[in-house]
């Protein structure tokens, strides 16, 4: 694999997006964490380096489109180009039924889920246009398809609008060499469950009956996933290329 690929990770300072970073930066990345928390972006940044891995910490709202926009800029800026732009930042944003929603929290859930998808994806195709073998890789869920539980409609409605724009952006893309994909992962045990695993520690523990491994899944096997695909199609192009190669001389 060439040497200085840069991956930016939006959400990346604990959970899925984290171990996505960890992962890629395995893989000879340089990873850029984006996130809310600076001191928690701060402790990862220290925590990667100290496994050898190239890794910046940038916070930014991924729902203010300035904020965005600016940051990404920055960061293609100089690099000179953006490899892969993982769009990891999103969340339930709490639950409300549709009767009682009001306006505002409508309108968070929307901008966290799917905004924040439009907002880094636009700002970083100049950039990705300049990587080698780029890629966008977005985050579905299964509430994309059920529209989730009760309190999720707004949760599913919104991962159901990242299905479409991946499919969009993938059709848009293509001419220019950008893959775009999406991952869904099903119940990962992070803190984005904490609120039940909590109140309601027997309803979290019967979720694995349903899934046929026995248990619930954890970051590091949606890691796999990201870093599985991006990996896999680079060796498959040098594959290619030195196919060609030989097949010359």
């Amino acid at each position: 694999m060439s040497k200085n690929k840069v991956a930016i990770i939006t959400g990346a300072t604990g959970g899925i997006g984290f171990e996505v970073a960890r992962t890629l930066g395995k893989k000879g990345y340089t990873v850029i964490l984006n996130g809310i928390e600076d001191e928690a972006g701060a402790k990862r940044v220290e925590e990667l380096k100290s496994e050898g891995i190239n890794a910046e910490y940038y916070g930014f709202d991924v729902t203010n489109e300035t904020e965005v926009t600016s940051n990404i800029n920055k960061i293609g800026e100089k690099y000179g180009k953006i490899d892969v732009l993982v769009n990891n930042a999103g969340g339930l944003g709490g639950r409300s039924r549709f009767e009682e929603m009001t306006t505002e929290f409508y309108r968070f859930v929307m901008a966290l889920n799917l905004d924040s998808v439009f907002f880094a994806s636009r700002a970083a195709i100049p950039f990705l246009k300049k990587g080698e073998h780029p890629s966008i890789i977005n985050y579905t869920s299964n509430a994309a398809w059920n529209a989730g539980g009760p309190g999720a409609g707004i949760y599913g409605t919104s991962k159901a609008g990242v299905h479409a724009i991946t499919r969009a952006l993938a059709k848009d893309l293509a001419e220019y060499g950008i893959r775009v994909n999406a991952v869904s992962p099903g119940t990962i045990d992070t803190p984005f469950h904490q609120q039940i695993k909590s109140t309601k520690p027997e309803v979290f523990a019967s979720w694995a009956n349903n899934i046929m491994l026995g248990r619930l899944g954890q970051p590091e096997d949606v890691a796999g996933v990201v870093a599985f695909w991006q990996v896999r199609t680079l060796l498959s192009s040098q594959q290619k290329q030195s196919k060609l190669v030989v097949d010359r001389h």
